[in-house]
């Protein structure tokens, strides 16, 4: 039997949202307990203060694996993400081929085995993302699918999308949403204002999320499943979440990190690394995004990873690939919440772990005796500026290019087993 005692801490509990000074023993890869006595051969880890925090778990990674492996692979991803404290990746299936099959589904898990961190993975709704024709949604359960979604993809189809929702009710599968209205979203890069309109950029109303999160939550009504929305990103949309869960709905929501700590006037000099699906908002809605993080209307707080390679990238505002990467920047990025006095750390680690862990039905995001010993040991005030091309993904593309942040990663741990760092 092993043990390691983590002394001189400062607990990031995000089941009890305390931050307090502590030690935490782990055991053959488990967490004991808080505060726990040691048994005398136990390896010691002096955190000198630093903070120590469950692993995050980022819902919603792009991989390239299969089809873009230039762009990012699984080793690549795990590498960044025990870099940037995550781990664990849900990955999406937007690949190519989509995961929409249980053989591909079971190639990807095979090929995830080596990387540093936990993968799980989504699976497509629908075969091909083409919405169309809806997967076989029991046996990608059976093979080990944790969730359903076509990405950034609507399934325009309604009643195809209601069959969808009523199967997986059935089965209990959670279905993860995009909430934008397909034909206003149509090729806009931006959100439509007097900013787009000055800088002649294809625009689209933020009322295309309320559309589109209007007609999923109607739809969840109608059959009782379990609906995440990826993305809500426009305060909007907010009344219409509320409403849900009001009324019983087994609805949950995310944002991305770059929806919370970026705005739309962040696209000044059309940099297309801030080139994002859905859009950049305005500064109101980012400030009512991280109001709703803290409220708890929006449950999770994401990454979504969208590695594009430098030809993807270097093109029109307009026809760049959207997308950033994020695995990495994920934690440093949050930080700018903590240090603004929007968001704590024990609610960020609420939204970017334990939230992640109960929606999905996973083991890790706490600091309780039992749970695994997938952990972070983070310095939230350590001062850097970022060069993107020293970040482990294979794929550059941050929006955080030369920008100063704080908090920097000292050691990450999966089931006990250091994966980043070295001496804390």
């Amino acid at each position: 039997m092993t043990a390691t005692l983590f002394t001189n801490a400062r607990l990031i509990d995000p089941e009890a949202q305390t931050d307090a000074p502590g030690s935490l023993l782990v055991r053959d890869g488990v967490i004991e307990g808080i505060d726990a006595e040691a048994p005398e051969d136990a390896t010691v880890i002096d955190c000198n203060g630093r903070a120590l925090a469950p692993g995050i778990i980022d819902w919603g990674v792009k991989i390239g694996e299969p089809g873009e492996r230039h762009k990012e692979s699984f080793r690549s991803a795990g590498l960044a993400a025990a870099a940037g404290g995550v781990t664990t990746i849900v990955a999406r299936p937007d690949t190519l081929p989509p995961i929409d099959t249980p053989e591909s589904l079971e190639f990807v898990t095979r090929r995830a085995g080596d990387a540093a961190v936990n993968i799980r993975h989504m699976a497509s709704l629908t075969k091909a993302r083409g919405g169309r024709e809806m997967v076989e949604i029991g046996f990608l359960t059976d093979a080990g699918a944790v969730a359903f979604t076509d990405g950034v993809r609507q399934v325009a189809d309604t009643r195809l999308l209601s069959r969808c929702m009523t199967y997986a009710r059935g089965l209990g599968a959670l279905i993860v949403g995009h909430p934008q209205d397909a034909g206003l979203s149509r090729g806009a890069a931006a959100t439509s204002g007097k900013f787009a309109s000055i800088y002649g950029i294809p625009a689209v109303s933020p009322m295309a999320e309320v559309i589109g999160l209007d007609r999923d939550l109607s739809l969840v009504a109608m059959t009782g499943c379990r609906w995440h929305a990826d993305q809500i990103t426009t305060a909007q949309s907010l009344p219409a979440l509320r409403r849900a869960r009001d009324a019983g709905l087994d609805v949950t929501a995310g944002i991305s990190i770059h929806h919370l700590t970026l705005n739309e006037y962040d696209v000044g000099d059309y940099r297309t690394f801030f080139r994002f699906t859905p859009p950049l908002r305005s500064e109101d809605d980012r400030l009512a995004m991280v109001e709703a993080v803290a409220d708890g209307v929006i449950d999770v707080i994401a990454s979504f990873h969208t590695p594009q390679d430098e030809e993807s990238k270097r093109l029109p505002f307009e026809a760049a690939a959207p997308g950033a990467v994020g695995l990495q920047t994920l934690l440093p990025a949050a930080m700018r919440l903590y240090h603004g006095g929007g968001l704590s750390l024990p609610q960020l680690w609420r939204a970017m772990s334990l939230n992640p862990a109960k929606r999905l039905g996973l083991p890790g995001g706490r600091l309780s005796a039992g749970a695994p010993a997938d952990l972070v040991l983070f310095d939230p005030d350590a001062p850097f500026v970022l060069d993107r091309f020293t970040l482990l993904s294979k794929s550059k593309n941050t929006p955080f290019d030369g920008a100063r942040m704080e908090g920097r990663v000292i050691g990450t741990w999966v089931a006990g087993r250091r994966v980043f760092g070295g001496v804390a």
